[in-house]
């Protein structure tokens, strides 16, 4: 077989639409074109059936005990923005304190800041050096007045796997509401809502293999049953939690995407774990200095996130400019400050923007592993030549007791 560039490792930002999914939505853009919401014809009732089909398709994957805790949005950052506002307007008589994590995506933390604006009080929770949460920190950050807890099932740049399992027993022995961002985290690693105590989950399909644009918001029915205040008001769609004509192509392909990854997701994250830790061995076997950025054993089976010493993160993606992978996450990487994520995890400036995120994906072949590994050798000894703390180092100077004098 022979290898294609651009070779593609940046499956944590976006994911190739699997063609199973777009032929399924295919004859939804030109044949069964209905509104979902057009009550008074067959158009609109094959429409609104694709999308009950889909509905079904996503709570299967995330182990909901109703479909009509589906609610679809426009992806991620609107279903957390739904989650946390909404709980946070429905409920504001009984509570104003949330709690969060320091490493949470931008799209729970902004929204966050925003209800401080609005005199909400927020809790942002610090993790261990591995990225990960201590529940008994969310046992004791809970208050009288605490109404919701956020926390990811797992980190989009290091890929730490958080334990939600044990967080959900906490806020359900206090009556806490728990929203948690499972964007990155479902169909890689075991998530079921009903299991884990979760009352509202934010899902994405670009990042599952399916279309871009659409989203949905799990929540919770029963047991307890869950309110939200509305966010967008007009026609009263989703259950009147989010109006606005229905994505029926986008839903289509969702819940397709989620279907496959109900049959198929364990035996796809046992292959991401081979080619991961074989990428991982030959990386570490060749050169010096290489360290790994969060939690091997509660980690994303697809995740690899290094910091290459003595090597600039931003010259190591040009000098590999064939591999698309990212330093930072793709939502904030247009900033060159360091990582808030690896700052939050104790990991110094220096080693924050020497890190390079891999993230391996359906698509991933293992000529590309092989292929890329080589080239990542090749490159950081070359950007290492180049630099004399390198040189330094290799004598045996310890950096940090040098005085660097201005001339």
């Amino acid at each position: 077989m022979t290898l294609k560039l651009p070779i593609y490792m940046d499956n944590h930002a976006t994911t190739q639409a699997d063609p199973r999914v777009v032929e399924t939505m295919l004859p939804y853009f030109t044949q069964v074109f209905g509104n979902a919401a057009s009550r008074s014809h067959s158009f609109g009732w094959s429409a609104d059936e694709a999308v009950a089909t889909a509905r079904e398709q996503v709570a299967t994957l995330i182990g909901a005990s109703k479909a009509k805790e589906i609610v679809f949005t426009s992806g991620a950052t609107e279903s957390n923005n739904l989650a946390i506002k909404g709980v946070a307007h429905f409920y504001r008589d009984k509570g104003n304190h949330i709690i969060t994590t320091k490493i949470e995506h931008k799209a729970v933390l902004d929204t966050c800041k925003r209800l401080e604006v609005e005199g909400f009080e927020v809790t942002y929770l610090g993790v261990d050096k591995l990225g990960r949460i201590d529940p008994e920190d969310v046992r004791r950050a809970i208050t009288d007045k605490t109404i919701l807890v956020s926390v990811m099932l797992a980190n989009n740049e290091v890929g730490t796997i958080q334990p939600i399992k044990e967080i959900g027993a906490i806020t359900r022995e206090r009556g806490v509401l728990l929203h948690s961002d499972a964007v990155q985290g479902v169909g890689k690693t075991p998530f079921d809502v009903e299991e884990m105590n979760v009352d509202l989950a934010s899902l994405t399909a670009h990042k599952l293999y399916g279309p871009k644009g659409v989203g949905a918001l799990y929540v919770r029915r029963s047991r307890p049953r869950v309110r939200i205040a509305t966010e967008m008001d007009g026609g009263g769609h989703e259950f009147g939690m989010r109006s606005g004509t229905l994505n029926v192509p986008g839903i289509v392909g969702f819940g397709k995407a989620c279907e496959l990854l109900t049959a198929e997701w364990r035996a796809e994250a046992e292959r991401f774990r081979g080619q991961r830790n074989h990428l991982l061995d030959l990386l570490t076997s060749a050169l010096d200095e290489v360290h790994m950025n969060g939690s091997f054993e509660h980690r994303l089976p697809n995740n690899l996130n290094l910091s290459f010493g003595f090597v600039e993160g931003e010259s190591m993606l040009m000098a590999i400019n064939d591999v698309a992978v990212s330093s930072g996450s793709a939502c904030t990487s247009a900033s060159l400050e360091p990582s808030y994520v690896l700052h939050a995890m104790g990991v110094t400036d220096d080693a924050a923007h020497s890190s390079i995120r891999f993230g391996l994906g359906r698509f991933t072949t293992d000529e590309e592993i092989e292929y890329v590994a080589k080239l990542v050798i090749e490159k950081v000894r070359k950007l290492r030549d180049m630099s004399p703390l390198w040189e330094m180092h290799k004598e045996g100077i310890d950096l940090t007791t040098v005085q660097w004098t201005a001339h």
